[in-house]
């Protein structure tokens, strides 16, 4: 395999002349978050490409035509192998359409010689996202797969000093996780009167109607449900924060519980087990589409300390198990790396009892990650900044198609262990391209 960083423009050519391939949500939020970068930024609109001319497409095409001052250009494409024909100057592309179509369209791209920014999921079939890794490698070039949270300061601040150089978790035994989402913010999304895609257009693009194209992510074969999802983001950081370990087995629950229209699981939980060099590590995670409560987190716990770390702003714990002497982790406050906010706390004896409760123990010590480790930008554009970079020939991939697979395979094999009822097992060979 060639290593990523070698794949970029060595030397680092200023300007790179980009597309955008889908303009839904995601895309929007992508094209917004380089917006922000400004115009010393040497990225360079080109054109955008939806299937959605009347919603997406115009939309997005004239935010950046309003920004022609800064050198970008919303020139507008609905069939993409059009764009890719016409565009003569691209030097790479974001792809930000449905998960079924991500395979197709970022091959497409490499053979153009093209350099690739892909979302996640990476595809909605392994095989699929194979052949995208393959595809890279055989034209030379880059595949950033968008699991923004490799690129957070704040993440990358918790694996490299906080698990790795202090240890205060000591050994990590077990990972929990949940993204809840309220039942508001998971109704289907309808769409203008009026602005309605061409049957014939849709039927060639993948969609019987209006309905599956605006909530794709809920049928099978299109996308791959909120476990795929949203899972997709939490379960990459489980393995990352492990020292990129793999589990050996998945097991799950879930059901069409609730949004009794729709195909995916509206309510899933996995527990994985991951054999790593200190010993095996239980992790559960958990998608639910119906209530918010607690929003969405990491969980770390070790036999010393605990990591909680969420995307979601301003939250960033550390506790100290109260067994664990504060002199053991007073250097590392000293040094600046955590800040002490509440001593631990013995538990206490109530008016009447005679004895504290022999089930209750000590509340750990709390510790917050220093303000320099919050992240004040977009959540996506460091990922999409170590990108450009990584085009340039200045850095190295954060999130390269290989590490995408291996994520790819944890989640989709959470759908397979729901659909078997089972436990699955699962070889190091199965996270191999």
């Amino acid at each position: 395999m060639i290593a990523n960083s070698a794949l970029g423009q060595a030397g680092g050519k200023k300007d790179i002349n980009i597309a955008l391939l889908g303009a839904g949500a995601q895309g929007q939020v992508l094209m917004n978050a380089i917006l922000k970068l400004g115009k010393n930024s040497g990225i360079k609109f080109r054109a955008v490409c939806d299937i959605w001319e009347k919603g997406n497409l115009r939309r997005v095409s004239r935010t950046l035509k309003a920004y022609g001052r800064l050198g970008h250009k919303g020139t507008a494409y609905v069939d993409y192998q059009e764009m890719l024909e016409k565009e003569k100057d691209l030097d790479a592309v974001l792809v930000a359409t449905p998960d079924f179509w991500h395979g197709e369209h970022t091959i497409a791209c490499f053979e153009k010689g093209l350099h690739v920014y892909c979302e996640k999921e990476m595809s909605n079939s392994l095989e699929s996202a194979k052949n995208m890794v393959l595809a890279g490698r055989k034209a030379g070039k880059l595949l950033q797969i968008g699991h923004q949270r490799r690129s957070n300061p704040r993440y990358i601040y918790c694996n490299d000093n906080i698990i790795k150089e202090a240890n205060l978790l000591n050994r990590i035994t077990n990972i929990s996780g949940q993204w809840h989402r309220s039942r508001a913010g998971c109704v289907d999304l309808g769409w203008p009167e009026g602005t309605d895609i061409p049957k014939e257009t849709l039927k060639k693009f993948g969609f019987d109607n209006m309905s599956q194209f605006r909530n794709w992510r809920w049928y099978k074969g299109l996308g791959g449900g909120p476990i795929v999802d949203l899972g997709s983001h939490q379960i990459d950081v489980y393995s990352w924060f492990l020292d990129n370990a793999k589990p050996s087995s998945v097991m799950a629950s879930g059901g069409v519980d609730y949004w009794k229209d729709h195909e995916w699981y509206d309510n899933a939980i996995a527990i994985f087990e991951f054999p790593t060099k200190k010993g095996l590590v239980r992790a559960s995670y958990e998608t639910l589409t119906t209530n918010s409560s607690n929003g969405y987190y990491e969980l770390f716990m070790g036999d010393e300390g605990t990591l909680l770390i969420s995307e979601s702003a301003g939250r960033g714990e550390i506790y100290r198990e109260s067994w664990v002497e504060e002199a053991k982790w007073d250097p590392w406050v000293q040094k600046g790396m955590i800040d002490l906010e509440k001593a631990s706390a013995k538990a206490e004896v109530k008016a009447g009892d005679d004895e504290v409760d022999v089930r209750e123990s000590a509340t750990p010590a709390l510790y917050r990650m220093p303000k320099s480790t919050e992240m004040k930008v977009p959540y996506h554009q460091p990922h999409l900044v170590n990108f450009f970079e990584s085009v340039r020939g200045n850095q190295t991939l954060n999130c390269p198609g290989e590490i995408g697979y291996e994520t790819a395979v944890m989640v989709l094999k959470v759908n397979e262990a729901i659909a078997a009822a089972r436990k699955i097992e699962l070889k190091p060979e199965d996270f191999e391209v």
